[in-house]
């Protein structure tokens, strides 16, 4: 069982939801990556994405696409993101963590050798945005055999055919889009993306998980009504810009994430 299996395994049986908070590898700085993800943990993240800094990151808003400016402009990418996710397991050997990023740094590399790196660096799963799954073969077959999820992403828009094979080669959890549109936006209806969850959530062999929008504690509780967890991203980046150093980050990520972890396991007392 992987890591990934192991802590959804974990919340389905404590009933809670899972709060997975998206982080940009380099920046604030290159020293607070790993500072981040472990008060993010100690905050009650369930699950870490880290962004992988890219050049031309076409699904991001303006809050990560300037995170990701950022990190470039101090040498991160993406051997930062798996050097940064070895140094976070000599600490924590439980946590999962998913690279979030794009295809080209990964084909750059080859999926064999990306693979081989990935894991023995302790990376769980990679959410590459503009990878088709139709596309996608040789990716699959390296990242399975060295046990590493391939994520895949739904939005209002995937049609009852693409969702069918979706929920065929799904692995770890399932990256519901709440809008369309790009990351930081004010587009969520949690309303219309509450029905839309619980259509995909009834046919899907993984947990799904809401992003995009996820802002704040209401918008998490919000969200985690009709979702197994949600994903915040630009909110959190934002409020990590400006610190000074690794120390501040760290201590900035843990009081943005507390609200939400405290929102989220008290809104599935509130609904039973």
């Amino acid at each position: 069982m992987t890591r990934l299996q192991r802590r959804f395994e974990a919340l389905g049986a404590a009933k809670r939801k899972a709060l997975v908070p998206f982080v940009t590898a380099g920046d604030p700085s290159l020293d607070a990556t790993v500072p981040v993800m472990h008060a993010l943990v100690d905050a009650g993240a369930d699950v870490i994405e880290l962004g992988v800094p890219f050049s031309d990151p076409m699904a991001d808003g303006p809050v990560i696409q300037q995170a990701s400016e950022r990190a470039i402009a101090r040498g991160a990418g993406l051997t930062h993101a798996v050097d940064s996710v070895r140094a976070f397991r000599q600490q924590d050997a439980d946590t999962p963590v998913v690279l979030m990023g794009y295809l080209n740094p990964i084909e750059i590399r080859g999926a064999e050798t990306f693979a081989i790196e990935a894991a023995a660096a302790g990376i769980d799963g990679v959410l590459l945005v503009d990878l088709p799954p139709e596309e996608a073969g040789p990716f699959r077959e390296a990242f399975a055999q060295h046990g590493i999820a391939l994520i895949w992403l739904a939005s209002p828009t995937t049609d009852a055919k693409r969702l069918a094979m979706l929920n065929q080669i799904a692995e770890g959890y399932l990256y519901y889009v709440s809008y369309a549109g790009v990351t930081g936006a004010n587009h969520l209806s949690t309303d219309a993306a509450g029905t839309r969850l619980a259509s995909i959530r009834a046919g899907c062999p993984v947990p799904v998980l809401a992003g995009f929008g996820i802002k704040d504690a209401a918008s998490a509780a919000a969200m985690g009504r009709s979702a197994d967890g949600v994903v915040v991203g630009s909110a959190l980046v934002a409020a990590l810009a400006d610190a000074s150093d690794g120390a501040q980050a760290a201590e900035r990520a843990r009081a943005f994430l507390k609200p939400l972890r405290a929102a989220l396991d008290g809104e599935h007392e509130a609904v039973g």
